[in-house]
């Protein structure tokens, strides 16, 4: 097998790693960022890739910084996919170097702009949290393909079979969605998050969506910022809000007991996977079982009508 040596900055030094190319016949080395790049991956190359997904449960890719052990696994990989609209804005510097030595992708910088939603934290750029609507996120499967098949001119059809049966199990996710969030009473159609992840899952499901924290996690939540949101939770009778499985819930006790003080009882509607999925291995650890979970928590908290284990009865059932 033929391979490449590249030369990488590692903190003060250089790190020389040896940069592997397909072996005809064994799976393409893939590694992506988050884990919902990890598992469209998974559906899409099936047999004929090896993802290795570098953020697991609960890690938060605004301020993730890729380790020593991360790089070595990016340099040696036959393609690296990632997120992009600036969502793992501490690697950007590290993908640029890369990708004058070897494949790398981000995959929803190919999505339409027109499709996109600003960033009420920069003026310029857009709020990458497009996987909450799964019509959107179906838009990542065109680069995801496109890709592979650069590697792998001759798995075109294999490709082209898997993404199109993934495209209509999203479409099928959006239909679910779409019932059981419009059972929600208008008026408490009222998503309260630590974070502004939800913007595409309101405006796809026609839910006001308010984070305590801006679209990047580092963004802090101030006293001032608190009391306006508990006294709009008391003024509009919010009955419920949800914490985020790669957020810290401080900021969600401290509206519940400031509602409280005030003399309005709002309860914790739920965990909700915002930035990453569940638990590896469990439903709710794919990208499917993470928005049917989402889709189904919020549904219920809000006065909806849900099924219990949600859209394909697997919620809650573990790994």
């Amino acid at each position: 097998m033929k391979r490449r040596d590249i030369l990488l900055g590692l903190g003060a030094g250089l790190l020389v790693v040896p940069l592997r190319a397909a072996a005809v016949g064994a799976p393409l080395n893939v590694v992506a960022t988050t884990g919902m790049i990890s598992d469209l991956i998974s559906n899409i190359g099936g047999s004929i890739v090896d993802v290795l997904g570098i953020m697991g449960p609960g890690v938060d890719p605004h301020s993730y910084r890729h380790t020593r052990s991360d790089i070595l696994a990016m340099t040696r990989a036959d393609v690296v996919f990632y997120h992009g609209l600036d969502l793992e804005i501490q690697m950007m510097e590290f993908f640029q170097q890369l990708s004058q030595k070897s494949p790398v992708k981000a995959i929803a910088n190919a999505i339409d702009r027109s499709k996109l939603l600003s960033s009420v934290v920069k003026g310029n750029s857009f709020d990458p949290h497009v996987w909450m609507d799964p019509m959107i996120w179906a838009e990542t499967i065109g680069p995801v393909v496109e890709t592979l098949h650069q590697i792998m001119p001759d798995k075109l059809n294999f490709l082209m079979s898997n993404a199109d049966n993934y495209r209509k199990k999203l479409q099928a996710l959006d239909v679910y969605s779409k019932q059981v969030l419009t059972s929600v009473p208008r008026q408490s159609a009222i998503l309260i998050t630590a974070h502004d992840a939800f913007a595409y899952f309101g405006a796809a499901y026609d839910f006001e969506v308010i984070g305590v924290q801006g679209i990047s996690t580092n963004s802090e939540a101030g006293l001032y910022r608190i009391g306006e949101l508990v006294d709009l939770i008391v003024d509009r009778n919010v009955s419920a809000v949800f914490v985020e499985s790669s957020v810290s819930d401080r900021n969600m006790r401290a509206l519940i007991e400031g509602a409280a003080a005030k003399g309005h009882a709002v309860s914790l509607g739920g965990e909700l996977f915002s930035d990453a999925m569940g638990p590896a291995g469990s439903y709710e650890g794919t990208y499917i079982g993470m928005i049917d979970h989402n889709v189904t928590t919020i549904a219920r908290a809000l006065g909806g009508t849900v099924p219990e284990r949600g859209w394909q009865n697997k919620l809650g059932l573990g790994t």
